[in-house]
């Protein structure tokens, strides 16, 4: 097990993050007919709601009490979220539009999640100037925005995927979801379940309690169809993503606190998830 823990598991997870779920994004996204998605009025739902808690936390930063690399792991646990259990949820409930839909939401929320957390160290001032630029270059980088955009551009030129590339493409992302929610379990760390703090508490209420009811509350404002509705309340609704330890210890956040938040998060989501797709079924 622990020769798993050292070697197997990394390497899965960095098959998964860099090969398999960027597969499966290309594969969805430049197939899809996003004429069928609400892509405005999805993107005003997530991106409004992710923008809103965002601010609201750092509006009660000093409420928090929280050193600056605290602070960042709680924010990071209150926007991000988990892609893989997103992805697999909405083709489990929806089937492929389900999954189209997804994708979409992966699209417009990635590139801006991505952003709002690398600023948030900067503000927070957890890593010197030198660390930015770096930052920068992997934001740039990240596989999934990359796939979001290559997607998007194979489906608005017409080309979509040509020839064996299809098949190739769709092989590739079918291992995407069950390796992925593989690579949550392996991720969860119990003890770190020990560590219950404000932060802790905060982070968890936003990210499983007052967001899902912000977004669902738009959603009828707003009159989404009832896929659209559902992807974006699961999406709002998702534990944070087990990418954010990583980028925690990276860029000076607290990396403890960051685990505590990831599984903390992943098994409360398995009581809270439930609550609020039963509420709209």
């Amino acid at each position: 097990m622990a020769l798993a823990q050292r070697y197997l598991w990394p390497q899965m997870e960095r098959l998964i993050y860099f090969v398999l779920f960027p597969a499966m994004l290309v594969g969805t996204l430049a197939t899809a007919d996003v004429r069928q998605v609400p892509v405005g009025r999805l993107a005003l739902v997530l991106l409004g709601a992710m923008m809103l808690f965002g601010l609201l936390l750092w509006c009660f930063r000093s409420w928090l009490k929280l050193t600056p690399a605290a602070f960042t792991s709680v924010f990071q646990g209150a926007v991000r979220f988990n892609t893989y259990v997103g992805v697999a949820g909405a083709a489990a409930l929806h089937g492929s539009l389900g999954a189209t839909t997804a994708a979409v939401a992966v699209a417009l929320m990635v590139p801006v999640v991505n952003v709002m957390c690398v600023a948030s160290f900067v503000a927070a001032g957890t890593l010197g100037g030198a660390s930015v630029g770096k930052s920068v270059m992997a934001l740039i980088k990240n596989p999934l925005i990359l796939a979001c955009l290559a997607g998007i551009g194979l489906n608005l030129s017409g080309v979509g995927l040509p020839g064996w590339s299809q098949d190739t493409v769709e092989l590739l992302g079918r291992a995407a979801l069950p390796l992925g929610l593989v690579a949550v379990g392996v991720a969860l760390r119990p003890m770190a379940l020990l560590r219950i703090d404000r932060g802790v508490l905060a982070t968890n209420s936003v990210k499983l309690v007052f967001m899902p009811a912000f977004v669902l509350a738009l959603t009828w404002v707003l009159q989404l169809d009832p896929i659209s509705r559902d992807v974006a309340l699961l999406f709002a609704a998702l534990p944070t993503a087990t990418s954010a330890y990583i980028l925690a210890r990276q860029l000076g956040g607290d990396a403890e606190l960051m685990a505590a938040i990831i599984t903390g998060q992943t098994l409360l989501a398995m009581l809270t998830l439930p609550f609020w797709l039963r509420l709209v079924s």
